[in-house]
């Protein structure tokens, strides 16, 4: 409920204020004694609804999953010293993969900061690298402007974590409330400049010269709700598409020019159309390491290199573009759609059907043991791609990157930049409050699952109906495919005996709990699983020797890939 006339309030009651005025329906938080004047506002706010998690990791995270999924920016609180340190690895989670946040710190009295008092930590210099802006609040009436600049700043641009600090007595001071709806001016700040179209046309002068063409789709296309623009562009250019993890869900993975994720553990196909292209555009994706693995031995066949994001920071960071872009990723694809033609590279497109044919996606199947990717098939099928699922990080977040197929944009959640453990089932929590028609499926593996147990509590306590999937095949599964494969098998600190019972673990925190570890009681439980209102857990039981194939070694380029049991 937005407020209309100017009041009298304290710190407090106008940040509470202020976030209902920039539409903020949820914010996710746990309490501490430098934040007590700001909770002690809500309980006079009967419009604010705040989601008490189990620790402040769970909250930051939760507050990036319903960013991803919705677009909006995510809100979460914490109070000063460990409170807020305890957000770091989320707000660097957030930072590395563009989301918009906006991040809540109480701090110790203004009287008080410098002196080492009790629970006092300088925040916003511990977190500078991590955020795209912070502020530290040192009077009581900016508060307003603050959060409406602190709002665009995170959800404009390339979109990232921005903090705001608020001291104790700040958050009890009285001010004269006024909504702040004017709009945001910041000296330097540019984050929507104009196209040039010229360049553009370059780009589109570059894909009539050439005939292997191929695009990378990064995580841009999603966050610039570009995926409609890109299918259009696809269409009328008949060129395939490689993408990144987190663009997995900006371009249909059904669609015929779909090749599906490239890089470290990248489809064949996908990865030799990189290694054989002479023309790369890459829209939205920052050639990270893992995309690109050994940099010398990249793409050693394109002619020229296309490079389009909406910062211009990444251009030329890691690969040398002869064609640079720099904008917004759907008023770019809508101009060069409207003056595109369709690509000369039919043979092409014959070639990469023949790596298609070659070398699929495949596992060896059991009738014995409950594979993983079996396991994500019959998610797939079951839910026809239109679940959102937010996984954590290890085998099976790319068992789901191969094996789960996805329909529309904003439906993958994954920690890609970081890689944080703990990530994926507070997300989906997230995920699930901003959209609570939708199934929200959240895959973890056993050693990330301990990492974040402790938030089945809101589930149960708001039934938040995530369908809580643990693949748990004992051991730390990424860490012990690498000690494998690049280490000589020598194993080290994987074993991860002693982990709980994960369906009576559930139980003790009243969810509902399933255990399978075959083919039909999979099916069975997951059966159940979804016909079941509220939140559920099920375990599968996985081997434990089960590896992710394709796979490219560190050191080695894209062509250089390990197959596993169907090298040939």
């Amino acid at each position: 409920m937005q407020q209309t006339t100017t009041t009298w309030m304290t710190g407090s009651e106008a940040l509470l204020q202020g976030l209902l005025d920039e539409g903020v329906d949820t914010v996710f938080g746990y309490p501490g004694g430098s934040a007590l004047y700001i909770y002690d506002a809500m309980t006079r706010n009967v419009n604010f609804k705040h989601i008490l998690t189990r620790h402040e990791q769970g909250a930051v995270h939760a507050a990036d999953g319903y960013a991803r999924s919705t677009g909006k920016v995510g809100v979460c609180i914490a109070t000063s010293g460990p409170g807020a340190t305890n957000l770091i690895t989320g707000i660097a989670t957030a930072h590395m993969d563009s989301i918009p946040m906006v991040i809540l710190t109480a701090n110790v009295p203004t009287t008080m900061i410098g002196t080492d008092a009790f629970q006092e930590a300088d925040i916003i210099t511990i977190t500078m690298p991590i955020t795209k802006h912070s502020y530290s609040v040192r009077n009581a009436a900016d508060i307003p402007r603050i959060l409406h600049e602190a709002f665009y700043l995170a959800n404009t641009g390339r979109k990232g974590p921005v903090l705001i600090d608020i001291p104790k007595d700040i958050s009890n001071a009285k001010l004269l409330y006024e909504p702040c709806k004017e709009t945001v001016q910041l000296r330097g700040y540019e984050p929507d400049p104009k196209l040039d179209t010229a360049r553009v046309d370059d780009w589109l002068s570059a894909i009539a010269e050439s005939e292997r063409p191929v695009i990378i789709a990064g995580g841009g296309i999603v966050h610039s709700n570009a995926s409609e623009e890109l299918l259009r562009f696809v269409e009328r250019t008949q060129i395939p598409v490689v993408t990144t993890l987190h663009g997995l869900s900006g371009f249909p993975s059904g669609h015929p020019f779909a090749l599906g994720m490239a890089g470290h553990h990248g489809n064949y196909a996908a990865n030799m159309a990189i290694q054989q292209a002479d023309l790369i555009m890459s829209l939205g994706s920052r050639f990270d390491d893992r995309l690109t693995m050994k940099v010398e031995g990249f793409a050693p066949r394109a002619r020229r290199i296309v490079h389009i994001d909406i910062d211009p920071a990444e251009i030329d960071k890691i690969i040398k573009a002869d064609i640079s872009i720099i904008g917004d990723l759907k008023g770019v694809l809508a101009y060069a759609s409207a003056k595109a033609v369709p690509a000369e590279a039919e043979g092409w497109m014959k070639q990469i059907s023949r790596y298609q044919s070659q070398h699929p996606l495949r596992y060896n199947d059991s009738e014995t043991e409950l594979k993983p990717q079996y396991v994500l098939e019959m998610m797939y099928r079951t839910s026809q791609g239109n679940a959102i699922i937010s996984t954590d990080v290890g085998q099976h977040q790319m068992w789901t990157a191969q094996f789960y197929k996805f329909n529309q944009p904003r439906s993958l959640l994954s920690s890609g930049g970081l890689g944080t453990m703990g990530f994926g089932f507070p997300a989906a929590v997230g995920a699930q409050i901003g959209n609570p028609d939708r199934l929200v499926i959240s895959i973890n593996g056993d050693g990330g699952m301990q990492m974040c147990a402790q938030e089945m509590a809101i589930c149960a306590v708001h039934q938040i109906p995530v369908k809580i999937v643990v693949l748990n095949n004992r051991v730390l599964g990424m860490v012990r495919q690498q000690q494998e494969l690049m280490y000589e098998n020598r194993l080290s600190q994987i074993d991860l005996a002693g982990s709980p019972d994960f369906v009576l673990l559930a139980e003790a925190y009243g969810i509902k709990g399933l255990w399978a570890s075959s083919k039909e009681e999979a099916d069975a439980a997951w059966k159940e699983a979804l016909e079941t209102p509220g939140p559920v857990l099920v375990e599968f039981v996985i081997p434990m020797d089960e590896n992710v194939y394709p796979m490219v070694l560190g050191g080695t380029a894209l062509d250089e890939m390990i197959l596993g049991d169907f090298e040939s």
